[in-house]
């Protein structure tokens, strides 16, 4: 089996990091499970922009859930051993709802596209089928596009030391300890996976300078403004996935001589941060989702 590491050089601190780490993962776990349900029973929320918001609040979960239980095992029992098998499907998840994210924001801008350049025909192009169609595309476009890599990694041998740099499971970690020809691990997931997220970005600024164009066609300052405050949300969601992707890269390529709890730290980022923030500027943004958070509060309270 392979080894997990949590912060080496900090194991007797484990269960003091432990905390923010769970105080995180229930704030995920509440945030974007409170979105889901929102959406669910709000009738006001069945729009496509509510129903692509809530696949991302699926995908920032099903993050959140694969990631936590290694790393609370690691950081409250000490629990470093993890079988071949479930670390490669790990990492094949984890890998998967990356590119899926990436798919959904830009099923996002396409929507906020529609509704501003063409509203009156919003609904009768993005109807619940084609939305449906939409996650179904981006669910399976990620789906298949990580199979080739981690498919692999069950059939190569691994000879160097057993022991993995984070407490999860990612490819890039797990092929170092690969002993044999990884040349197309290396070079696959740089020219697809780079190349589609690559791709996500650029169409999704292309389709930011569209929605610009037609918003300053628009006469009325208010209208204008309304218009744009709506795509306020969803930009903000984009900057805090981008932006954690390119860090992560960045550290990854040009920081050898950073410390290592950088590197760590990094990566916990870029899994924990987004899930973390997408419900906030969500609800801090979209009047109904706050009304609906304050209305399961005073429900809350009232049922006390």
């Amino acid at each position: 089996p392979f080894l997990l590491t949590g912060f080496p050089g900090m194991e007797a601190a484990h269960r003091w990091i432990s905390i923010p780490f769970f105080a995180v993962y229930v704030s995920v776990i509440f945030g974007n499970g409170t979105l889901l349900f929102l959406i669910k029973n709000d009738h006001s929320l069945h729009e496509p922009m509510y129903y692509f918001l809530a696949m991302l609040a699926a995908t920032d979960l099903g993050v959140t859930l694969t990631t936590m239980p290694t790393v609370l095992g690691v950081l409250w029992l000490d629990q470093r051993e993890i079988g071949h098998g479930i670390c490669f499907s790990q990492a094949y998840f984890i890998h998967t709802l990356s590119i899926v994210e990436s798919g959904v924001l830009l099923a996002m801008a396409y929507d906020r596209f529609i509704a501003i350049h063409n509203p009156l025909r919003y609904t009768a192009i993005l109807t619940n089928s084609q939305v449906m169609k939409i996650g179904f595309g981006v669910l399976m476009r990620a789906a298949l596009s990580i199979m080739p890599i981690i498919v692999r990694l069950h059939w190569l041998p691994y000879c160097h030391s057993h022991i993995l740099s984070h407490a999860f499971c990612l490819h890039q970690d797990v092929i170092k300890l690969a002993c044999a020809n990884i040349t197309f691990n290396r070079l696959y997931p740089v020219v697809v996976v780079f190349a589609m997220v690559l791709m996500d970005f650029l169409t999704i600024v292309f389709s930011y300078v569209l929605i610009l164009k037609t918003v300053m066609g628009i006469a009325s300052g208010e209208e204008r403004a309304k218009a744009l405050n709506t795509c306020v949300s969803h930009i903000c969601c984009i900057l805090v996935f981008y932006v954690t992707v390119v860090g992560l890269t960045f550290i990854h390529r040009f920081g050898k001589h950073a410390p290592h709890v950088v590197h760590i730290t990094m990566s916990y980022v870029y899994f924990l941060f987004p899930p973390l923030m997408n419900p906030v500027i969500y609800s801090v943004k979209i009047k109904q989702i706050q009304n609906g958070f304050l209305r399961i509060f005073s429900h809350h309270k009232t049922g006390l």
